[in-house]
Formats: structure tokens, C-alpha cells, sequence
């Protein structure tokens, strides 16, 4: 094959594929071993880019999501006052120049607050209650059925439910008849409107790692309005209007609202986009998961530049036959690109394959909360993706063999005289700076990593406030047959005797809402007290019994806990934390004190401080109501401190409750671990894809190491034996070699330290009780790095030191 002029473009390509096919086929160990790398990384790329593209780049599945805003109240950590009340979302609906329309929904929807009776085994089932025009504003259709009639959306009005279309499928077979029928849930019938379609997920958008079985109507009236703060409200733009404009307007009304109505709680009024708010949390993390996967790439290119490379200098003699029969520079350097880029196609193939994997177990993981993660898929274009990323890939790492193809004549290449040359050395100086970059590039992801590593650590190490290890809760909220709160207390009285006697089961105790889940807060101000404006005291409000502080394992610092004897005719008395005890009484003794939450309560007990939000956040002030005197409460979760393994702990309390509980779903138990994990998942899920990341750009940089101290071991053969004929030892030999590696590896951690600590600096928004210049992080990469150097050199080095001379010159 000498030359190609006088053919087409296509039958030119067509002849270099066939050749690139063939010698490839000849060297299958090493096509192998390229395919394989390649596809690893356009795989892991691909992956990271549809969760980038599903969560970041496309827009919302909603029709016109650009136009969509979030609307909240105050910006706090809090439920209750990041909502607004009904009367509120009614007036900016009247008043407003900015929104086409505003619609909410009920914030405080409890997980499995809906017990599905009628045929099969019951099913607890979480639902959302939401405004008339919920769907309409979104652009949502139901699959099956209509929407909420006005007259359903009333207080007291018709009975009516959405079902979503993962439940009409799993629960009724997707029956297209379940329309019109009545189901019990909670002991009422209600009518099915409709079935939603299987595109809409609230929870995805709303509430990630939630899943939303049942849509309820919510009426927008006086007997709601007075539940206070409730509705998470979503507006619709009119068309052109900006959303700076939007904002301003919302905080003019919001404070012409709140001093026309004094009866009624404060109103901010503070508007993001939509998009912004499902996804604006993660887009740092994603953000620098896309760059760690574009530094793997980097390092993948490098790694197989520097086989090609090698590739190319076993291939002198070849090349120069080629040369000396008339192929032309141009030629050959094309030929050597159609190499690289069809090695990088073969390993999209696999990536595809990988990233297709890779997508379906993100998309099916139910404990990580991060939003949209469901709707990941591969689609067009994640093939589209790696097809670019191939023949972006193939041209890098093919560029440094084709522009390095040999010159050298025949005569030359076949007397073996190019050694030691100035074209060998040049190639010797590209290979090594090749592996300099490997190790810089692996070094800005071993810190990353290892900063995100130890602030995980960080985080799983802070103090709960209470103690999630052999503990675990199932709802058992009292059914209608208790309705007054006398029978309620004895329900109580009556669950927590069956539980305490259950054996295995060391402390029981109840609770209308765990850690980490759902919270309200209430105005709680100490008898005597008066605040300035902005400065009124909230906290977060627990209804619980005793022994709920030892089920937990939370501690009682002060005073006593919650009682049995804490009924309706004894005082009315309340316990709070320690950030409540110091804030309200400073520098005095909480206990005893007097303040307002649920009417006038003597403080009886101080409690150690619970992380209700996240285990980032600190807890805020907190307090504890006696469950038998306050019956403001929605669910009742059973919390158990057991010594029994959950699958056994879950049949033995069944069956302790079924005489009083008799439908009790035998999947709802959940252990307090579970809730710790799933407040960390999206922390956890950035900490192991960048740990991969980092763990393959070592192996990686490794490779490269290895080959390229291989190499010049192979290349130096001669002149090793001469050195060792002449006394030198094989220890010393070892030690040279050791030594000119850990040189590379010197180089591009000097580098790499550099790059990140500017990268690190980025990652602060990520960083939990680390720095972004961490001692231990920036000292531990290059102890890592320096040890698999050592180890890459080692190898080559040994092997080395055992060259025979006699062979050696023998060769020459």
C-alpha cells in the first residue's frame, strides 16, 4: 500500500480502516486493553452527563418550565417558615400585575399518612393535598379520568383522589375501570377522579427520594387559612414578564399584605425560579463531577497517547518500508488518527453499554434524595455523546503518535542505528511529559476526593442528638374508632404497654415526627417576655409520650422526662433543648420557667440538642409537648430501642399491636439509620462517583508509569548489560530507575498540588468542618502517589537488574 491518490475520499477511508482492522487484529492484546480504558471512561462520562443533562440541562417536565417560579416566605430553614398561609396565595392571586396564575400545595403531607384498606393487605401510602388548579398550572392532563371539580376542592367537600400511575399499576393491575370506583383510605371512601401519567413524579421535583402515591384536592378556605403557615406556593409568569421584575413586585405586595392583615402571620415573599430551586442545591457537586470526569478523559488520552507511542516506535521498520514505497507524511499521520479514533469508537460501544448500567441503578436507587434522579435514562443522546467523545478522544490521543510517525530511511531503520537518535529521544521527552500530566491530572482528584472523603467523615461524625443503632419506628396513627382525646390516651397507654412487653424490645415511646423528615415550628415566647420586631422566638414542635427521649437514646441534661402521668388533669408542662434553655434564660436555670406553646406550660426537663434538618445544620431551638395533653398532631410514628434484627423486630411488634392495630402494614418499619443515610445520600453519592473517579485516574496513572519506565528499560537493554558486565550492581541499577520514576512522579505532583489548590478553593460550598487547604489532604496525595510511582517503577526496575550481560551483548 503506497499511496492513495487517484482514489475517493471513501474508498481512502475505507482502505485505512481496513488496515487499522487488521493490524489491530495482529496486536489484539493491546486493542484489547485500549477498547477496554477508553470505554471505562466515555462510560463513567456518559453516566455523569445524563445526570447533568436530566438535572441541569433540560428543561423541567412541565409545559413552559422557564416561566415557573417558586414562591416562599421567609428564608429559614424551617417548614414552617419558608410557607405561607391561604389567604396570602388568594390575595397575590387577586392583586398581582407579574403571574398569569398561583397555585400550592399542602407542605405538611406525612410519609404513608394514607392507609389503603378494602381487598389485599393494607398499605400505608403518602399523599399530597393540592390546589384546584395544581395540575392546570403545570400543564399536566391525567392518563385516565379528570381533574378536581371545583365543588371537590371545598372544605368538606366531595371525597375525590388522583392515583399516580405507579400505584394504578402495581396496586390494580392498571385497570382502565378504576375510574369512578370507590376506595377506603383511612376509613372513608373516596372516588378515584383519575390516574396521572407515568411522566409526572412530584416527589422527583419536589420532594426527592419521596414517592407520592395519591393527589388530594386542597381547599383554599377560612378553615385552612387559620392552620397558619402551610402552602408551598408555585407561580406562572406572564409572558415577558422578567422574573427581577416578578420578585420586586412580590415583595412590595408581601409587605402591603402583611401590614393590611395583622391578624394573620408575617409575609416576605421571596421568589427563585423553578429550576433553580429543584436543582440549584446539587449543581456544585454536579458541576464538579463533570470536571472529574473531563480530567479522566484527560488522563485516559495520555495514557493510551503514551501505547500508541510505544506502538509506534515497534513499528519503525514498517513505516519506513511504507515510506520508501511511496506513502506520503500526510498519509501516514492519517492513517495513524484513523487508529486512534477507531480504537476510541470501539470503546464508545462499551461505553454505551456501560453508561446505559450505569444510568438504570442511579435512576432505580430509592435512598438517595436528589431530585429528578428518577428520570435519568439513555436516551438519543447519550450515544450522541459518546460518539463526540470518541472521535474527540481518538484525535487527542491519537495526535502525539501521528505527528511523531518516524522519518527515518530505510537504510537506517533496518541497521537498527535509530537508538539513542534525536527522533528517539524527542519521543522519550513526549512520553514522559505524557506521564507527568497523568500524575498531575490524578493528583487534582486524589485531593478532591480526599477533601469531599473527609468532610463526609465530618459529617457522619457530627453529634445527632440522639442515637440511631438498634433502633427503629412504624406509624400507628389512632384510627377513627378513638376520636375523642380520651380514647386516644388510652390508645397510647395501650400501645406502649403492648410494645414495652414485647421481648427484645427495651424502650418504647411515640412521636408525631422524627429527625431528618418533616418539621414545623411554632411561636414559643417565655411568660414576661417582650421581643422586638423580628426577634419573636420559634421552634421546631415535637408531640411525644414517654419514652420517647430513651427509645432515641436522646439526653436528659436537666430536669426530668416527659411522663405517663402528663395527662389532661395534671399541669400542663412542656421539655425543650439546650439552644431553647440558653436563648429563652439565658444564664438561668430553665426548669421551672414559664412560656407559651400550645397554651401556658411549665418547663419540666431540658434535653440535649437533636439535628432535625440535616446533619450539616445545627439544631435550632426545639421542644417536646406531653403527646396525652396536646392532641395537635397529624400521625403517630411508635419509636423502639430493640436488640432484635429488623426482619424479626417488624413480625414480633405486629403481632404485639395487631389486637388494637389489626391492619398494620408489615413493610413500614423503618430503622433510624435508614433516616440518617438518606439525609447524606446526596453527599454520599458525589463522595463515590469522585472517588471512583480518582481511584481510576491512579490505576491509570500507574499504567502509564509502568509502561513508560517499561520502555526505556527495553530500550536500554544493551547499555544496562554493558553496565552490569562492567560491576555495576543490580541494587543500584534498581535504585537509578526507582529513582528517575519517582522524578516524573515529583514533577506532576508539583504540578497537580498547584491545580489544586485552586480547584480546592472551589470546592468550599461542598466542605464540611475541612478547610479547603487541609494538611492532611494535601500531604496524604503525594505519600499516595509517591508509593504507586515506587510501586510502577519497581516492577520494570526488578526486571532490570536480572538482564544476563552475556545476552545483553549478544543482542548488540
Amino acid at each position: 500500500m503506497s499511496d492513495t491518490r487517484g482514489l475517493s475520499a471513501l474508498d481512502s477511508l475505507l482502505l485505512d480502516l481496513r488496515y487499522t482492522f487488521r493490524t489491530l487484529r495482529r496486536d489484539s492484546g493491546f486493542a484489547t486493553f485500549a477498547v477496554l480504558i477508553v470505554g471505562l471512561g466515555i462510560g463513567a462520562s456518559a453516566t455523569v452527563f445524563s445526570v447533568v443533562d436530566t438535572l441541569l440541562l433540560r428543561p423541567l417536565p412541565f409545559r413552559e418550565p422557564e416561566r415557573l417560579v417558586w414562591i416562599t416566605n421567609h428564608d429559614t430553614g424551617g417548614l414552617s417558615g419558608q410557607t405561607t398561609q391561604v389567604d396570602y396565595l388568594l390575595d397575590l392571586r387577586e392583586h398581582n400585575q407579574s403571574f398569569s396564575d398561583l397555585t400550592g400545595y399542602f407542605a405538611f403531607y406525612g410519609v404513608g399518612d394514607n392507609l389503603l384498606g378494602g381487598h389485599g393487605e393494607p398499605e400505608r401510602l403518602s399523599g399530597v393535598p393540592v390546589s384546584q388548579n395544581f395540575f392546570q398550572l403545570l400543564g399536566i392532563q391525567p392518563q385516565l379520568g379528570r381533574l378536581f371539580t371545583a365543588a371537590e376542592c371545598k372544605w368538606n367537600g366531595p371525597k375525590a383522589v388522583l392515583l399516580s400511575h405507579g400505584l394504578w399499576v402495581r396496586r390494580f393491575g392498571s385497570d382502565p375501570g378504576i375510574v369512578g370506583r370507590t376506595l377506603t383510605i383511612n376509613e372513608a371512601p373516596v372516588t378515584v377522579a383519575g390516574v396521572m401519567p407515568a411522566s409526572f413524579d412530584l416527589g422527583a421535583v419536589f420532594a426527592p427520594g419521596s414517592q407520592f402515591d395519591l393527589y388530594f384536592p386542597f381547599p383554599l378556605s377560612s378553615e385552612t387559612n387559620r392552620w397558619g403557615n402551610t402552602m408551598s406556593i408555585i407561580g406562572r409568569l406572564k409572558p415577558g414578564v422578567a422574573v427581577s421584575s416578578a420578585r420586586a413586585e412580590l415583595k412590595l405586595l408581601a409587605a402591603q399584605l402583611t401590614r393590611a392583615h395583622p391578624e394573620r402571620n408575617d409575609f416576605e415573599g421571596a421568589l427563585t425560579p423553578l429550576s433553580e430551586h429543584v436543582s440549584g442545591r446539587i449543581r456544585p457537586a454536579l458541576l464538579v463531577l463533570t470536571f472529574a470526569v473531563g480530567v479522566v478523559m484527560l488522563i485516559v488520552c495520555a495514557n493510551l497517547s503514551n501505547l500508541l507511542l510505544a506502538r509506534t516506535a515497534t513499528r519503525q521498520k514498517e513505516i519506513a518500508i511504507r515510506t520508501a514505497l511511496g506513502a506520503a507524511r500526510r498519509r501516514l499521520i492519517r492513517q495513524m488518527l484513523t487508529e486512534g479514533i477507531t480504537l476510541s469508537c470501539c470503546g464508545a460501544m462499551l461505553g454505551v453499554i456501560l453508561a446505559a448500567g450505569g444510568t438504570y441503578i442511579l435512576a432505580h436507587l430509592q435512598a438517595l434524595s436528589i431530585p429528578l434522579l428518577v428520570n435519568i435514562k439513555t436516551d438519543g443522546t447519550v450515544p450522541a455523546f459518546c460518539l463526540i467523545a470518541a472521535m474527540v478522544t481518538g484525535v487527542v490521543f491519537g495526535l502525539a503518535p501521528a505527528l511523531n510517525v518516524p522519518v527515518n530511511t530505510v537504510h537506517d531503520v533496518l541497521k537498527d542505528t535509530t537508538r539513542g537518535s534525536t527522533a528517539s529521544r524527542h519521543r522519550n521527552w513526549i512520553r514522559g511529559a505524557l506521564v507527568v500530566s497523568e500524575i498531575a491530572f490524578a493528583s487534582v482528584l486524589l485531593v478532591s476526593a480526599g477533601l469531599l472523603v473527609r468532610s463526609f467523615l465530618r459529617v457522619l461524625d457530627v453529634n445527632l442528638g440522639f442515637h440511631p443503632e438498634h433502633a427503629a419506628t412504624v406509624r400507628v396513627d389512632p384510627d377513627a374508632r378513638y376520636s375523642t382525646q380520651a380514647q386516644q390516651n388510652a390508645y397510647f397507654d395501650e400501645v406502649l404497654r403492648r410494645a414495652r412487653e414485647t421481648p427484645g424490645i427495651l424502650a418504647a415511646g411515640l412521636t408525631d415526627a422524627l429527625p431528618l423528615g418533616r418539621n414545623r415550628a411554632w411561636g414559643s415566647p417565655a411568660k414576661g417576655q417582650v421581643y422586638p420586631p423580628g426577634k419573636f422566638p420559634n421552634a421546631f414542635v415535637r408531640i411525644v409520650s414517654d419514652g420517647y427521649f430513651k427509645s432515641m437514646g436522646i439526653a436528659l441534661i436537666a430536669g426530668r422526662d416527659i411522663s405517663e402521668r402528663d395527662t389532661p388533669a395534671s399541669p400542663p408542662v412542656i421539655a425543650i433543648n439546650e439552644t431553647m434553655a440558653r436563648t429563652l434564660w439565658p444564664g438561668q436555670n430553665a426548669v421551672g420557667q414559664i412560656m407559651f406553646a400550645c397554651g401556658e406550660r411549665r418547663v419540666v426537663g431540658v434535653v440535649a440538642d437533636v439535628r432535625h434538618l440535616a446533619l450539616e445544620q445545627d439544631s435550632g431551638m426545639e421542644m417536646y409537648l406531653p403527646i396525652r395533653q396536646c392532641g395537635d398532631f397529624s400521625s403517630v410514628d411508635l419509636v423502639v430501642r430493640t436488640s432484635l434484627p429488623p426482619e424479626t423486630l417488624a413480625a414480633s411488634v405486629r403481632a404485639a399491636l395487631k389486637p388494637i392495630v389489626p391492619n398494620l402494614p408489615g413493610k413500614d418499619f423503618r430503622t433510624l439509620q435508614q433516616l440518617v443515610d438518606k439525609s447524606v445520600s446526596p453527599r454520599r453519592f458525589v463522595v463515590l462517583l469522585l472517588s471512583g473517579f480518582a481511584v481510576f485516574a491512579l490505576l491509570l496513572a500507574s499504567l502509564g508509569i509502568y509502561g513508560v519506565v517499561s520502555y526505556g528499560v527495553n530500550q536500554r537493554t544493551q547499555e544496562i548489560g554493558i553496565r552490569m558486565a562492567l560491576g555495576a550492581s543490580a541494587s543500584r541499577l534498581q535504585a537509578g530507575i526507582i529513582l528517575q520514576t519517582l522524578g516524573l512522579a515529583a514533577i506532576g505532583m508539583l504540578l497537580g498540588a498547584v491545580a489544586s489548590r485552586v480547584l480546592a478553593q472551589a470546592l468550599g460550598g461542598l466542605l464540611f468542618g475541612v478547610t479547603a487547604n487541609d494538611p492532611l489532604t494535601f500531604l496524604g496525595m503525594p505519600l499516595v502517589l509517591t508509593l504507586v510511582a515506587a510501586l510502577a517503577g519497581y516492577l520494570p526496575a526488578r526486571r532490570a537488574s536480572r538482564i544476563d550481560p552475556s545476552m545483553a551483548l549478544r543482542a548488540t
